[in-house]
């Protein structure tokens, strides 16, 4: 539920993955196939699934229900959460299966990193004050957020919210701020971005893309539309580096297209929407983990992109299945 998968990734989840690799011996090169080469290519496909499937799981999902708010569709963090928690938790079950296929270790059985894990949380010892406030903090930001639909609070001002108590109660010191860098990169970049969106909407632009579009697939049906405009949004992410940057330039004229050809409003927005974050596993460099994880050397980039090629159309066929039949069930569209 972070508001950014780079963080999160890179702090806690990469180290964890790396400690239990190095367990068990696994190591960059010769030894990386004996598990670390699967625990990471396994870890970062989840990842991608588990960002599509929170409203604050990545940047870019903010930016996506403000374009659906400015098309006249409301996205809040409990009708997200409703919309992915189905698909999302069947794609969750089925990935890390699938990745055991495709890039198997030789070992298939860990015992040692429960009893680690259990050693080094005892090793922590009892939660400190600053940990308990965090905790404190954590909850009523989550809370604020389930609950934003009711209280018409907008989740940017609960995160804030969140920050400034931390400041308030001594967690965190200005210093600390300062010094997260990537935080201050998504703050800047994230702005600008949602403002270059807003004016080439503005301009004009995504509604020429729009209408371009519909005149060149005029005599589909808003359902084949939504098929063509799927994929061409999908596998169109091999050419960007940012999930972020995909949805300023695709997310609001296809949007616009396929409401214009009388599409439900629902369906659309939290296809596109989730999906980009699917899309994000087919190359190393498809959000911000993905160097990350490369760089350290277990998985070969042949591999890397094969896992992402078979997960994607995995993916695929479980959201556009059981995902649109749920969203059906629940009434998006």
């Amino acid at each position: 539920m972070n508001p950014a998968n780079g963080a999160p990734t890179s702090s806690v989840i990469l180290p964890a993955s790396r400690s239990i690799a190095e367990i068990y011996g696994s190591k960059p090169g010769a030894t990386a196939n004996k598990l670390g080469s699967y625990l990471y290519t396994a870890v970062y496909q989840s990842v991608c699934v588990s960002t599509a499937m929170f409203l604050t799981g990545q940047a870019s999902n903010p930016l996506a229900a403000r374009f659906a708010a400015g098309a006249g569709y409301t996205v809040t963090w409990a009708s997200w959460l409703a919309a992915a928690i189905v698909p999302g938790a069947l794609s969750l079950a089925v990935i890390p299966w699938l990745v055991m296929k495709l890039n198997p270790p030789e070992l298939k059985h860990t015992p040692e990193a429960a009893a680690f894990a259990k050693d080094e949380l005892s090793k922590m010892g009892p939660l400190s004050r600053s940990e308990r406030i965090v905790a404190a903090i954590f909850a009523l930001v989550c809370g604020l957020w389930v609950a934003s639909s009711w209280t018409k609070m907008d989740i940017t001002v609960i995160a804030l919210l969140g920050g400034v108590l931390m400041l308030i109660t001594g967690v965190l010191s200005w210093e600390d701020v300062k010094g997260e860098r990537a935080a201050w990169d998504v703050f800047i970049w994230f702005g600008g971005l949602f403002k270059l969106g807003q004016s080439l909407n503005d301009a004009g632009v995504t509604r020429a893309f729009a209408d371009g579009v519909a005149k060149r697939f005029g005599n589909f049906g808003w359902v084949g539309l939504f098929a063509i405009a799927l994929l061409l949004y999908f596998y169109a992410h091999y050419a960007f580096a940012s999930i972020t940057s995909h949805v300023v330039a695709m997310f609001p004229p296809f949007l616009a297209v396929l409401l214009a050809k009388g599409a439900p409003p629902g369906i659309v927005v939290y296809g596109l929407a989730c999906f980009v974050n699917l899309a994000a596993g087919l190359t190393h460099f498809g959000t911000t983990p993905g160097p990350i994880f490369y760089a350290d050397g277990y998985v070969p980039l042949r591999t890397w992109w094969k896992v992402g090629a078979v997960a994607s159309v995995v993916n695929l066929t479980i959201w556009t299945t059981v995902g649109f039949g749920w969203w059906k069930l629940i009434g998006v569209w």
